[in-house]
């Protein structure tokens, strides 16, 4: 029996493993706003402004300095893997707030797209309404229509009492009704 439980723990894998190095936990939403500032930023003419600064400074200083001073004395290697390592940052990060507008783009344009599908069904059901209105419409009496039969009434009225006005023929009293 010890002989079969030391094989089955064998045969079973461990739930646990045991982490040599633990990675940073990051929240992916708070990581990705800080991309999306940070690429914002970097399209401003502020940031363009502070580099040439930067730069301006960097050079101004490296080369009207006395030898002891300078911390650049080669020609401005150390400004380059300057400018290069912010540039190797600023790529990965400029990417993530592009990814994340273009998700955002994708849930607006199906938003839109709902949008538009019920407006779609909403304008089809308006004009069957309307056309069963006008076919109800078509069947009812209009006021044109109720207006001119009360005028031929009146005129076949008119026209009675003309005919039963005048005297007969054989010199009867004409007929009143």
């Amino acid at each position: 029996m010890a002989e079969q439980q030391r094989r089955s723990r064998l045969d079973t894998p461990r739930d646990t493993r045991r982490q040599l190095v633990r990675r940073p936990a990051v929240d992916a939403d708070t990581f990705g706003v800080f991309a999306e500032q940070f690429a914002r930023f970097m399209g401003t003419a502020s940031f363009l402004l502070y580099m040439t600064l930067f730069v301006a400074f960097w050079l101004l200083f490296n080369v009207l300095s006395p030898d002891g001073i300078r911390f650049d004395d080669y020609p401005f290697i150390f400004l380059t893997l300057m400018l290069s390592l912010q540039a190797s940052y600023a790529a990965p990060l400029i990417l993530l707030a592009q990814n994340r507008q273009e998700q955002r783009d994708k849930v607006i344009a199906e938003q839109d797209r709902q949008a538009n599908t019920r407006a779609h069904a909403d304008m089809e059901f308006l004009a069957r309404e309307v056309a069963s209105l006008r076919m109800s419409v078509g069947e009812v009496a209009t006021r044109d229509f109720v207006r001119s039969e009360l005028r031929a009434l009146l005129a076949e009225l008119d026209e009675r009492d003309e005919t039963s006005t005048t005297p007969a023929e054989d010199g009867s009293p004409p007929r009143t009704t």
